[in-house]
Formats: C-alpha cells, structure tokens, sequence
C-alpha cells in the first residue's frame, strides 16, 4: 500500500479555478484503479475553503475515498511539517511529470495514460 499525493486543478480537472474544469482525461479511471489496489490518495491542492470543498466533492462524486486532504492524518504523530507525507506525488507542475493538451481545455494537464504506464512499471520490479 503506497500513498499517493495528488494535485488536483491540471492534475484531475482542466485549470478553471475556483470552478472545477473538465475531468482530465483517464484520471478517474487511473485514480479507481489505484484506490481498487489497495493505494490510498491524500488531496494535495493549494485550493482552501469553498474551493477546496468543490474538490472533494469531485473525488466523493467519482467514489475516490480520500484518505486525507492537504494533510496526511498520521504525520502530525512524528512531524510538525506542513508539506504533505506521501511515498508518490502526481502533478501537473512537478518537472518530469508526463503532460497532454487535450482540445478545448486551457492548459496543459497529466498524462495519466503514462502515468498508470509508470505505475505499473514500478509496481513490476
């Protein structure tokens, strides 16, 4: 079981904040496939108040269980940091992190066709 720490505007949905864009294309399939594996997801987002509650919406909406949000629940027991404790993190500004511009959407988001591609790689060896 890994935990995976997920961005969520470019990430999981077009860039629209504070609406919530489009769904990227495969990230609820990837992420349901993660969770259905046993992974657990923490929401990683700079998003706060209303905001941030239309993005935990999108994850309840797509029956994505969030195991935290902007926080991982334990990490208060052995760290005062603020930064999110997980063993992955996928998004969208992250350097090297694969990316597409589907049409019609305002940016560049993942690419979560490769992304499930690196995480099988990785689950392989």
């Amino acid at each position: 079981m890994d935990i995976y720490g997920i961005d969520f505007d470019g990430t999981c949905v077009d860039h629209h904040y504070p609406k919530v864009g489009e769904d990227v294309p495969g990230a609820v399939a990837v992420l349901s496939q993660l969770v259905d594996n046993g992974h657990l997801l923490v929401l990683n987002t700079m998003r706060s108040d209303g905001p941030l509650q239309l993005a935990v919406d999108w994850f309840a909406k797509h029956n994505l269980p969030l195991y935290g949000v902007n926080e991982t629940p334990d990490q208060r027991e052995w760290t005062n940091s603020p930064k999110v404790y997980a063993h992955f993190y996928i998004d969208d500004a992250a350097v090297g992190c694969p990316l597409i511009h589907p049409d019609g959407f305002a940016r560049q988001c993942v690419d979560w066709e490769k992304i499930a591609r690196l995480i099988e790689s990785r689950e392989d060896e």
